[in-house]
Order: C-alpha cells, then sequence, then structure tokens
C-alpha cells in the first residue's frame, strides 16, 4: 500500500472561518457582570435637608449692609464703593472700629468666588466679623 498524495481518506478537510460562539460567551458574561456592578458603583441617597427654623439674631442699632449686585458692583448701604476704596470707606463709616460686625449681601447670581474675593477683601482691611444676609423662610417646618 503505497500513500497517494491526492487520498483525503478519513482526514477533515481544514476549516479557515473563525468560530465566534466563545467571543459571544465571553461577552455575554461580562454584560451580566457590568449589568449588575453597574447599580452599585452609583451613589443615589435621597435626602430631606431640614429648614432653619431658628430666630434671628438681634440686628444692631445701625447694622453696616455691603451689598454685591449679580454685575459685581459693591454697594455700602446705598453707595456704589470701588472695591479699592472699600476699606477706607468701611473705617470712616465704623469710626475704625474694627470689631462692628459688616452684613454682606449677596445677589442669588453673585459667583462663589466673586464672593469669596469680597470677603477676602474685608479680612484684609481688619474686618472680621462678617455676617451673610439671607431671606428669611416663614413657615419652615
Amino acid at each position: 500500500m503505497g500513500l497517494h498524495l491526492n487520498d483525503n481518506g478519513d482526514d477533515l478537510q481544514e476549516n479557515h472561518e473563525i468560530n465566534v460562539t466563545p467571543f459571544i460567551d465571553v461577552m455575554l458574561v461580562l454584560l451580566i457582570i457590568f449589568m449588575v456592578a453597574a447599580p452599585l458603583a452609583t451613589v443615589d441617597v435621597k435626602i430631606d435637608l431640614p429648614a432653619s427654623s431658628a430666630k434671628p439674631a438681634p440686628r444692631p442699632d445701625k447694622p453696616i449692609y455691603l451689598s454685591i449686585k449679580e454685575d459685581n458692583k459693591l454697594f455700602l448701604d446705598n453707595d456704589e464703593v470701588q472695591p479699592a476704596m472699600l476699606g477706607a470707606m468701611l473705617d470712616k463709616l465704623t469710626r475704625n472700629d474694627k470689631e462692628k460686625t459688616i452684613f454682606v449681601r449677596g445677589d442669588k447670581g453673585v459667583e462663589y468666588g466673586d464672593l469669596m474675593e469680597v470677603m477676602d477683601s474685608l479680612r484684609g482691611t481688619g474686618y472680621l466679623k462678617i455676617g451673610l444676609v439671607g431671606l428669611e423662610t416663614v413657615g419652615a417646618q
């Protein structure tokens, strides 16, 4: 019995196609893992913050208000003031009493960084007692 080159006999023909079934199985397992793990990775804590029902502090006889408008203009009581002149104007109003509380009224549209700059300039001029003014809630629960 000789060996014939063209005789295939029981030999199987090679298949050059990629078998994608194992890849699909792996992808389905990964999909299930991510579907289970994704909700655990997010924090969704719903809380109901309480409103302040504290009595407002007594107001001094002649409070000094520093107002910051939405366009970042400063007003000391009712007069517009330049940021460079803020310390001198406060010294004039308070008669150099650095212990007086300055009440800061900021518009809702004022950015946090701008408000911090004004508070830093107050601190730089020596006025360390700063009160933030907001609306009082009526009928807070």
